[in-house]
């Protein structure tokens, strides 16, 4: 399988996070790239690539114009005021206040732009956003130009990053412009499948009214689990996109017999769909040694998972999400990888 990277991801390196109340170091760090990078190296069984330039322009298909010239020139605001270390906000523009003006200060303008205190900006932030933007939009394109299966060695994550908004540790929603990037090709339907433990707010958010992209989520219930207020399983979409959304909501210390009932549903689903392709937001945060998530999937259930997505028979893009469990990370991405390369080998 093509795996696609780049070594700019390593520009962002938040430093701290506001996680469950508390100041921490940032759980999305660069090491979980490096331990991802060495257990495919060490499969031996990739090809490796560097990601393509795509025209800015192309993230306005997903993203909003203001939305992506803030992420662009965050940083060197916050500079200009004579700040530096980890940009993270201090307000939000919740029920009551307004939303409908972006402050012209680069604080409120930060509040405006995010919805948590999680997902800090530091100076390579933007370069490292858009690089994996990039990886995943180049798996796109290898798919269309006939390779079966392709994987995006995305960092930052992006599924919760909507079309204005940014958080979850996500700033551009890879997954989504993987998408769009397979519509663009002349994929008529396609299907998009988020396996990380949390709900892919942002890319439901980007396909709600949209009936040529089925949006499916397999993820701990938004009842105790981040990111709260999206995921529920009465949420389906609206105008043409209604009935295009599928979300699964599990419960904490959920375990591989609930996870495969939950994905053989999102399996009929995609394939009652009649996808002309697949993206998998790829998070493999359910996997039971992860400290942020509470599902309970060993080792020896990752392989199974990587089965049950090849076993679609569809041209698939995989794009790196979640998961924290740094020195397992490694091995669960290539589990997953190596089931689907002896799949679509067969």
């Amino acid at each position: 399988m093509d795996v696609v990277h780049s070594a700019l991801h390593a520009g962002h390196d938040g430093g701290v996070e506001l996680h469950r109340g508390q100041l921490v170091p940032c759980y999305e760090c660069p090491a979980r790239v490096d331990f991802i990078e060495q257990a495919l190296r060490a499969a031996g069984r990739h090809t490796w690539l560097p990601p393509r330039d795509f025209p800015l322009e192309r993230l306005l298909d997903i993203h909003d114009a203001d939305f992506i010239e803030f992420l662009r020139t965050a940083y060197p605001r916050w500079r200009a005021e004579g700040r530096d270390g980890s940009m993270l906000p201090s307000g939000f523009p919740a029920r009551g206040l307004r939303r409908d003006r972006v402050p012209s200060g680069i604080h409120g303008a930060m509040g405006y732009y995010a919805f948590d205190a999680g997902t800090p900006i530091v100076p390579g932030t933007w370069e490292a956003a858009l690089a994996s933007a990039h990886c995943a939009m180049t798996a796109a394109a290898l798919v269309t130009e006939g390779a079966r299966a392709a994987y995006a060695l995305c960092r930052p994550p992006g599924h919760h990053a909507a079309r204005g908004t940014y958080g979850g540790y996500c700033f551009l929603n890879n997954a989504a412009l993987a998408a769009q990037g397979l519509r663009d090709a002349g994929k008529a339907r396609v299907a998009l499948l988020d396996v990380d433990y949390h709900h892919g707010n942002g890319t439901q958010e980007i396909f709600w009214e949209r009936d040529d992209v089925l949006f499916i989520s397999i993820h701990g219930t938004p009842d105790t689990e981040y990111p709260y207020f999206l995921g529920y399983a009465d949420e389906r979409g609206a105008g043409r996109g209604e009935g295009y959304t599928l979300n699964l909501p599990l419960q904490r210390g959920t375990d591989w017999a609930r996870y495969s009932a939950a994905l053989a549903t999102a399996r009929e689903a995609i394939q009652a769909f009649g996808a002309d392709a697949l993206v998998v937001s790829l998070g493999v945060d359910t996997y039971q040694g992860d400290p942020i998530s509470a599902f309970k999937l060993s080792k020896e259930h990752f392989p199974l998972l990587g089965g049950q997505l090849a076993g679609l028979g569809l041209p698939k893009v995989l794009v790196q999400e979640g998961g924290y469990a740094v020195e397992d990370i490694g091995h669960n991405v290539a589990a997953v990888l190596g089931a689907f390369d002896s799949a679509v080998l067969r």
